[in-house]
């Protein structure tokens, strides 16, 4: 008798361990198994969680996490880990080639004729008490939305995943075929040990006004990994959780009939250890991301500021912005755009165009201060991640 009860008691305690139920009452099968590779920790999705429902259309933004403002800009150099030499990968911009668009899901609710354009005349850049400016536009200035769909845009899009209190958002981008680079904090909860899962990427998506424009599909995960520091809670970090040295997570993206989205919408290169920084430690980014606060998270979000290290935060990159909830994950990018062909004169320092050097990781506590910070990239947080999911999945890498 009592054997059979143990055994009772071991089936009901697997069946707890491989199952949770989200607030909205779906069951979510955790079959999926977590890992240690070196210092990273991983996460495997079964095919049950790969394919998990998400509530596309009810998805919240997932909060930016909100640190005390960084005393800049020009405070405090480069972390002792960000003095090796700096390191980059190159991108890529694909073929363009779009798939067709599945039906609609969400109208768009703002008026998409608009543009960015200020019919009053110049304006001053946008600051806050930080004292940086920035520029925050819409990317698409007309209903076509096509600057969402053409390259480098088309690298970044939006992700979602499931937590146990529903589906939520946050943003990430391309930078191989088949890798992912996001927030640590938009794939684990710090220093609970848990993962999220169903993660479902869709590049360069945007909002028309018949709907969801998903011009270059909607891939699921295969697995994920972030630095076991991040994953257990002992990064790092000037405000636990929060401000954190390794705030970066890569997924693989789980191949569609052998095709993998970077073909197509291309994806961005990626520096580490102070690439395209200069001497002072500072850098002009592009920040791409889904923020509620713009355009309801409907539409992509450019903005465009200098960023600084702050050594009083984890070393971190932080810039002038007001992109807000849901814009984790989004790419900084160095040196954005298409090179011009020059003549008379030559590129400068660091000259490679469309370059990853952060993802963003946190806001300020006021909203008045309009600043925002990423985890600098490092060999030992981004570059070594990757090289975890390229020696997993080197199809995605090729």
């Amino acid at each position: 008798m009592k054997s059979i009860i143990r055994l009772k008691v071991i089936r009901l305690l697997f069946a707890a361990s491989i199952a949770f139920v989200t607030a909205n009452g779906a069951m979510l099968a955790l079959a999926g198994h977590v890992t240690h590779e070196g210092e990273a920790t991983c996460f495997t999705q079964s095919p049950s969680e790969a394919s998990q429902q998400i509530d596309f259309a009810n998805a919240k933004a997932k909060p930016l996490p909100a640190a005390a403002p960084a005393i800049g800009p020009l405070e405090g150099g480069i972390s002792a880990e960000n003095s090796g030499e700096p390191g980059s990968e190159p991108g890529s911009v694909g073929t363009g080639k779009m798939i067709a668009t599945p039906p609609g899901e969400a109208p768009q609710t703002g008026s998409e004729a608009e543009t960015s354009a200020d019919s009053g005349g110049a304006v001053p850049q946008e600051y806050g008490t930080a004292n940086i400016p920035y520029t925050t536009s819409r990317v698409d200035l007309t209903s076509a939305n096509n600057e969402s769909k053409s390259y480098p845009y088309r690298a970044a899009g939006k992700l979602y995943f499931n937590e146990p209190g529903g589906s939520y958002v946050c943003s990430a981008s391309l930078i191989k075929r088949g890798i992912v680079v996001t927030a640590g904090h938009c794939v684990a909860n710090f220093g609970k040990s848990t993962f999220y899962s169903g993660w479902q990427f869709r590049p360069g998506m945007s909002n028309g006004a018949s709907g969801t424009i998903i011009p270059y599909g909607t891939w699921s995960v295969s697995k994920a990994w972030v630095l076991t520091s991040y994953y257990n809670g002992t990064d790092s970090c000037s405000q636990s959780g929060v401000v954190c040295k390794d705030d970066v997570a890569v997924l693989a993206l789980t191949p569609q009939s052998g095709a993998l989205p970077g073909t197509s919408a291309g994806w961005l290169g990626y520096g580490w250890n102070g690439w395209g920084f200069t001497p002072g430690n500072t850098v002009q980014i592009t920040q791409l991301g889904y923020p509620v606060s713009a355009d309801s998270g409907l539409m992509m979000q450019r903005t465009d500021s200098q960023g600084f290290v702050s050594s009083s935060n984890s070393n971190c990159t932080v810039w002038g912005s007001r992109q807000t909830g849901g814009s984790s994950g989004g790419p900084e990018v160095a040196n954005f755009g298409v090179a011009a062909e020059l003549s008379g004169t030559a590129y400068g320092t660091y000259s490679n165009y469309n370059y990853v050097i952060g993802v963003t990781s946190w806001g300020s506590t006021t909203d008045t201060v309009k600043q925002e910070g990423a985890s600098s990239f490092t060999s030992g947080n981004v570059q070594y991640l990757v090289n975890q999911a390229c020696a997993a999945y080197p199809a995605n890498c090729k």
